[in-house]
């Protein structure tokens, strides 16, 4: 894949903290339904309660003894997999069209954020091209999942970081009786959730060709496109991996900010 030119625009980011999935999935779906031409990308770094998500190919034989953790049906590709705490999770509400990408040329960049993650703590993990997640050795350590609608993508990946991997044994991963999945934590790298999600973030946005980030808080309430919805963008040497609050608080969320003027 070749790496996508410099972008003159920035790249939003949205650090949630920890929520609850339905509200986050439905912020996506209307996010993306209400986007403009001149919407700029986002990516949302989020934690979830514990909630297996089964895609639109998903498979019921996939959920082994779900119990007491909710099952949520939705729209991404691929089978049955976990969210839950000291997991870091990153949306990517990105106009796939105007990147350039093919949707496996953006499989390949989720996979190259968290390959290059694992790279700088001293752990060498690859992809798997019949499998896409990023692995170390025989354990998966990151799942992806996508959705594209008229060009524009949500869904994302999500980076065992450090987490209860019990639940994973209630199912099959990703649709594979018996896959292994490991975590940060167990691969010697010392990193909570917010961090990893933040090194995720910086990584992601590089490998997507942008420069200039910004930083808003919250999810978006309202569908109206404005072109200043109070961002503070910066250059990419500036943004710092721990949240940056935006410069006039309260309005970031407002609105859909769209390229500056």
């Amino acid at each position: 894949m070749t790496t996508p030119a410099s972008r003159l625009e920035p790249l939003l980011f949205r650090r949630l903290g920890r929520r609850e999935y339905g509200p986050v999935f439905d912020a996506m779906r209307a996010f993306t339904e209400a986007r403009a031409a001149e919407t700029l990308d986002e990516l949302w770094a989020v934690e979830h309660p514990p909630v297996f998500t089964q895609g639109l190919a998903g498979k019921a034989e996939h959920l082994l003894a779900p119990g007491d953790i909710p099952v949520v049906r939705v729209d991404r590709g691929g089978q049955v997999t976990y969210h839950g705490p000291g997991q870091a999770i990153v949306y990517c509400l990105l106009d796939v069209r105007r990147l350039g990408l093919s949707v496996r040329a953006l499989v390949t960049t989720l996979e190259r954020a968290v390959i290059e993650l694992l790279a700088a703590h001293g752990v060498a993990a690859h992809a798997c091209p019949d499998a896409p997640g990023v692995y170390v050795g025989d354990a998966k350590v990151a799942s992806l999942g996508l959705r594209i609608r008229q060009g524009r993508s949500y869904h994302g990946l999500s980076l065992n970081v450090d987490m209860d991997l019990k639940p994973f044994t209630r199912i099959n991963p990703c649709g594979y009786p018996g896959l292994r999945v490991t975590q940060l934590r167990d691969l010697g790298i010392g990193l909570g959730p917010d961090a990893a999600g933040g090194e995720l973030l910086l990584n992601l946005g590089r490998q997507l060709g942008y420069t200039r980030f910004g930083d808003a808080g919250g999810l978006p309430v309202s569908l109206t496109p404005a072109p200043d919805a109070g961002v503070n963008f910066r250059a990419s040497s500036a943004v710092q991996s721990g949240y940056s609050p935006p410069t006039r608080p309260g309005t970031v969320h407002a609105r859909f900010p769209r390229f500056p003027r």
